[in-house]
């Protein structure tokens, strides 16, 4: 393999970014559900220790002003007051022997938690 074979990624700012391991994920859960109407919606709610706490869960729901975006399949939806809080954020999904669930890498999160729910 040449340099020129390569792919660099690029660094998305203008939404959240749904790693494949998450969207597999994402669509196993709805095939469970039986569902192929539903978005996964990532929202940044007041609470938390930290101030500030991540949703995500399944919506039917299409709200004025959401952020939509779609990996292999699955739409993620923002809405307009979460955005500014998850541009550039990344959703993964982990399955380990320590760990087992999504995760938000999110840029714009100054501190967090110890419980790594909440942030500011």
């Amino acid at each position: 393999m040449t340099v020129q074979d390569q792919t660099v990624p690029t660094v998305q700012t203008d939404g959240v970014i749904l790693t494949d391991e998450a969207a597999t994920k994402v669509k196993a859960l709805l095939d469970g559900e039986g569902r192929d109407d539903l978005s996964l919606r990532i929202a940044v709610q007041p609470g938390g220790c930290s101030g500030l706490r991540y949703q995500l869960f399944f919506d039917e729901r299409n709200l004025d002003g959401d952020i939509v975006k779609e990996y292999s399949g699955v739409h993620v939806v923002t809405d307009r007051m979460s955005a500014p809080y998850l541009m550039g954020a990344t959703i993964d999904f982990v399955d380990t022997i320590e760990k087992q669930g999504f995760t938000i890498d999110n840029p714009n999160a100054t501190g967090s938690c110890a419980c790594g729910d909440s942030f500011h």
